[in-house]
């Protein structure tokens, strides 16, 4: 056996590299000289749209920092800027197929679960144009609730689904969305109202989802709850139109309900124009 004695250069040598092996251990592996260069280039990207104004962020901008937000919550470098936009009120704009221009903005942070089962979607928005109206059904009756409803079928494979531009329908992921659908006055009754589950492209907001303390159709999105949203504190919940939710009338067996563009929420019956704003999540 040889025996070889490291002079005091070597050693230091050595030293210094177990050292820079340990501070890069201690940091975990995201640790610069551990990431591929594909990650340090999304990295940057990511800083890049992080620091730009949020109402500035293109389509593609928008979807990117809902993925990373999904993959990284609040530590993701554009968590705190989507958040502030939220709660602006932000807006931006896409050109529908029939040239009308559809405004819209975030009012939820990792709140969908996808679809797929892959996690939540980072970011969910907000139609806030009143240029699409429609009946929810073509008779006066609510049965089959939103499950059943000809509006989400527009919404998610129709004429609704096919105003949204290519570029559009191509970020947007499905989720899936809990809704009390027996309709037929039948909400209210334990056996018929447990929410059920629908994939939705593009959806309606339930009740539940806006004003946080009536009926059980998902939970109140995070915009409504900074706002402080309830059924008798609504300010927060007013906007251009008079639109549709996916809730159907609890007591009734003709309508849905609508939120006034005061805030508050009304009943509508079925066969009648409502206007629609979709919400979706990239």
């Amino acid at each position: 056996m040889v025996i070889v004695f490291a002079g005091p250069g070597v050693a230091g040598a050595i030293r210094n590299q177990f050292s820079q092996v340990m501070n890069t251990v201690d940091s975990g592996t995201d640790g610069d000289n551990f990431i591929s260069a594909e990650e340090k280039a999304y990295r940057e990207a990511m800083k890049t749209v992080a620091q730009k104004e949020a109402k500035n962020w293109t389509l593609d901008e928008q979807k990117a920092v809902t993925t990373d937000i999904a993959k990284n919550g609040t530590s993701s470098v554009a968590y705190t800027k989507a958040e502030a936009a939220m709660k602006a009120k932000t807006e931006w704009s896409v050109k529908l197929t029939n040239g009308q221009t559809m405004t819209y903005r975030i009012i939820g942070i990792n709140h969908d679960d996808l679809a797929d089962g892959s996690g939540k979607a980072g970011l969910t928005f907000l139609t806030t144009s009143t240029g699409i109206s429609s009946r929810m059904n073509a008779t006066r009756a609510n049965a089959g609730g939103w499950e059943k409803s000809e509006l989400r079928a527009k919404m998610n494979s129709g004429e609704i689904w096919n105003l949204m531009p290519a570029d559009f329908q191509s970020k947007v992921k499905a989720v899936t969305k809990m809704t009390a659908n027996k309709g037929d006055g039948s909400v209210g009754i334990p056996s018929a109202d447990t929410p059920s589950v629908t994939t939705d492209k593009i959806f309606l907001l339930s009740t539940t989802e806006i004003y946080g303390n009536v009926q059980s159709d998902g939970t109140q999105y995070e915009f409504y709850k900074s706002k402080g949203v309830t059924t008798s504190n609504y300010s927060g919940a007013s906007s251009y139109g008079q639109c549709w939710t996916r809730s159907v009338n609890p007591r009734g067996s003709n309508d849905f309900c609508y939120v006034v563009n005061i805030g508050s929420w009304s009943n509508s019956i079925a066969d009648g124009p409502r206007d629609v704003c979709p919400a979706w999540c990239f």
